[in-house]
């Protein structure tokens, strides 16, 4: 190889290198439309970025009817369609460039973001300090765009884009159990599918139910999954039935509808709960009496577990759109 073709390959590596920088690692981050109805950590976020700019709303993971009129005078504001919706234009428009040294409730957004979708124990106190810029340089580098310290619009979208783990240890009302075939890697789904899921666990936990076992949802950050058809974009998760015996968490992972340990009742009560929480488009579970009721659909395979899938008002994938 002659010296020009060496000088020319090295420019080329090097011209790959420097533009793999701003790539995105995952090609299908996006921001997720949020609306009324929606529930959270991206709720969170889109309700401290409010107050940065200057709403009056609580910031209690709650897309009420408060967060939809501050979203509303924002998008009048900065002369967006004020439909409510928060999609890529609002999302932009909220979530300004922060960096070390910034106090304010954006950094509050992005303390919260890092905890719940990257595990951490951030303070949440709106100071960008060393410990914040480390973990954003961490994310930055696990998401494999520049590694700067600096949030910007990049580093925004992917971090609000990617999953979080249904089970953490301040919610006592969700365990998981471990698939035959993806063991614990897959128990990742969108925010607003674990905040929806979330609070109907503590609805049925607080009547006495026990727990809420989920099985599979997706890989941490999405695709195709082994021994399923769908579960690839966050929104799909399979749930252990109710027991008799309220152990859900420490029993036989799968027992079916035949089996004299279900529970009707608390399984009805489940999925009365999921449904009034909303953002739902389909329950399958292949219980007569349930599908008599109007409360699931049936499907093939799905004796012994809940397939909720859950939904976003604007979606790609129309199968996922409310």
């Amino acid at each position: 190889m002659s010296r020009r073709s060496v000088l020319s390959l090295v420019l080329v590596l090097f011209w790959l290198a420097a533009t793999s920088l701003t790539a995105h690692a995952f090609p299908q981050a996006a921001w997720p439309t949020q609306s009324k109805g929606s529930r959270g950590a991206d709720v969170e976020a889109i309700q401290q970025l409010l107050v940065h700019a200057g709403q009056s709303v609580a910031v209690d993971g709650d897309f009420g009817s408060g967060t939809d009129a501050a979203v509303r005078a924002f998008q009048t504001a900065r002369g967006l369609g004020a439909d409510g919706r928060v999609g890529p234009n609002t999302w932009a428009a909220l979530a300004i460039t922060v960096r070390q040294g910034d106090n304010n409730h954006a950094v509050r957004a992005l303390q919260r973001q890092l905890n719940v979708k990257r595990g951490l124990g951030l303070s949440v106190d709106g100071s960008f300090g060393p410990a914040t810029h480390t973990a954003v340089v961490d994310f930055q580098r696990h998401a494999g765009i520049e590694a700067n310290g600096e949030v910007g619009p990049i580093t925004w979208r992917n971090l609000i884009w990617h999953f979080q783990l249904v089970d953490r240890p301040d919610v006592a009302a969700v365990c998981t159990k471990a698939s035959d075939v993806n063991g614990d890697s897959a128990h990742w789904g969108t925010a607003a599918a674990v905040g929806q899921l979330t609070v109907a666990a503590e609805r049925v936990s607080s009547s006495g139910y026990g727990p809420v076992a989920v099985r599979d949802l997706s890989f941490e950050h999405g695709g195709n999954i082994p021994d399923h058809s769908s579960h690839e974009v966050g929104l799909d998760a399979d749930i252990q039935l109710m027991r008799n015996d309220r152990a859900q968490c420490t029993g036989i992972s799968r027992i079916s509808r035949f089996d004299a340990q279900y529970s009707r009742t608390a399984t009805r009560q489940l999925v009365q709960a999921i449904r009034a929480t909303g953002r739902v488009k389909v329950i399958f579970f292949n219980d007569p009496v349930l599908i008599g009721e109007g409360l699931v659909q049936s499907h093939d395979n799905h004796d012994d577990h809940l397939h909720v899938r859950y939904c976003e008002s604007v979606h790609t994938n129309s199968n996922y759109s409310c």
